[in-house]
Parts: structure tokens; C-alpha cells; sequence
């Protein structure tokens, strides 16, 4: 018995075997980041924050899930562009994540699951423009942390001179 056929442009242009992929990295990020209703709003959260809410296990096995969910988008032809994108939303989500309290809040709003099956699905009907973006992003984001090292290294080195300025009692 086979499925009815794909009727959204992404599927019609996958195998069958590749649909299936797509399918179940879409069931999981859902899973992940919106499985379930918040009554009487439009949120909706999934178990990855509320697996956070477990003390390093938590955080761990919902990295390790949203690893598979990289690993298969790998297999899905993304570009390692896409990839290194999506390597940073699930750094973003599991590094903010791990902070006790505040952590555990972010993780009801990043859905770096969602983000990246987004992304996977973008990538997949616009390679081109989805790759330029990205690396739009990840150069943005390179800057932004040799910018931080220089400020933390100048203000390192003003702090000694401030230090070694101090008039010495004795």
C-alpha cells in the first residue's frame, strides 16, 4: 500500500525514501517544540523544555535529538553553510538552556527544532538563497565574537595598565 502523493514542492521533488526523512524530522521537531497546547493562548511548548527542566540529563538528550535532526538534514543535501546554521541554533538553545531558571524559560521560545526543519525546508526549495543567508548570519555572528575578543582583550590590557599605575602603600 503506498502513501497518497506529495502535493508541496518540496516533496515532489524528493524520493520517496527522502520524503519519509523530511517526514519524520518534521514529526520530531513538532515533538521537540510545539507537541503541546497551552489552553486558551496559541503557544504551544514540546518535551525539549521540558526536558531541560532535568538537571544535565534534559539538556543532553535534547541536543542529542536535535543532533539527529542535523545528521539527517546532512543526508538531505544541505549545504554546510545550512548546517553550520543549524549547529548554531542548537548551540544557542543548548548552551542558554543549561543556565538554571532562565535557561528553562528560553528553551519554551528558541525552538531551534522548528528553526532548523525550517530551514531544511527552505533550503530545499531555495538552495541559493537560503545558503547566501546563512552564511550572511554566520559571518555576522563571527564578527560579533572577534569584536568581543578585541573589546575583552583591550579592556584586559587597560585594566593591567590602570593596576600597575595604582600608587603602592607600604
Amino acid at each position: 500500500m503506498s502513501s497518497a502523493p506529495p502535493t508541496d514542492s518540496v516533496a515532489l521533488r524528493l524520493t520517496e525514501p527522502e520524503r519519509h526523512r523530511l517526514e519524520r524530522v518534521e514529526r520530531l521537531a513538532t515533538l521537540l517544540d510545539n507537541a503541546i497546547p497551552i489552553p486558551g493562548t496559541r503557544f504551544r511548548i514540546g518535551l525539549d523544555p521540558l526536558l531541560g527542566l532535568l538537571p544535565g540529563l534534559g539538556d543532553a538528550l535534547g541536543a542529542l535529538a536535535s543532533a539527529w535532526i542535523l545528521v539527517e538534514a546532512a543526508r538531505l543535501g544541505a549545504s554546510r553553510t545550512v548546517l553550520a546554521r543549524m549547529l548554531y541554533n542548537i548551540a544557542v538553545d543548548t548552551l542558554i538552556g543549561a543556565v538554571p531558571g532562565a535557561g528553562d524559560l528560553f528553551d519554551f521560545v528558541w525552538k531551534s527544532d522548528a528553526k532548523n526543519v525550517a530551514l531544511l525546508r527552505r533550503h530545499l526549495e531555495q538552495p541559493d538563497v537560503v545558503h547566501r543567508a546563512s552564511r550572511r548570519l554566520l559571518l555576522a555572528v563571527l564578527v560579533l565574537i572577534a569584536g568581543a575578543a578585541v573589546v575583552s582583550v583591550v579592556a584586559a590590557i587597560l585594566l593591567i595598565r590602570f593596576l600597575l599605575t595604582l600608587p603602592t602603600h607600604t
